[in-house]
């Protein structure tokens, strides 16, 4: 069957309980049509960037499933009709890492980047002191400025 990861977004004046009922709901929703449900995370509360329903803010849940197409569309058009699930993101995925997510995730395990101390690429930089003061014209010769008239 294929695999899937879903990421729900629930309002937040849930509580974090009635949230996790909701992974549940729809875990037991993914099994009663041919499917099962490898793992799932709460994320918790989390700001969004911008507001969806006059909210700022909104739980977040984190859903690996084993199923049939038909089932995680049952899935989403349930969630889609459910009134406190504010978002629905479904994506087929090749295979299921192994682990937490990168969002459970602790910073000092995330290897991926460097330290911010080295920057080799940039180049070095400029003293303050290098730099032409605001009023010096540089090299610009005559050419005049907007407040020159001649």
């Amino acid at each position: 069957m294929p695999l899937y990861e879903h990421v729900l977004i629930t309002r937040q004046d849930l509580s974090s309980a009635q949230a996790e009922g909701l992974i549940e709901h729809f875990s037991t929703v993914i099994a009663d049509n041919g499917g099962k449900l490898v793992d799932h995370e709460y994320w918790g509360v989390k700001t969004m960037a911008y507001k969806i329903n006059k909210n700022r803010k909104g739980h977040y849940a984190y859903l690996r499933t084993d199923a049939p197409s038909a089932a995680v569309q049952e899935m989403e058009r349930l969630a889609r009709l459910h009134d406190d699930v504010m978002r629905v993101l479904t994506i087929k995925v090749d295979a299921h890492e192994e682990g937490p997510s990168v969002q459970m995730q602790k910073r000092d395990e995330r290897s991926d980047r460097g330290d911010r101390g080295d920057r080799g690429d940039r180049g070095e930089r400029r003293d303050r002191g290098d730099r032409p003061s605001f009023g010096d014209r540089g090299d610009r010769g005559d050419r005049p400025s907007f407040g020159d008239r001649r």
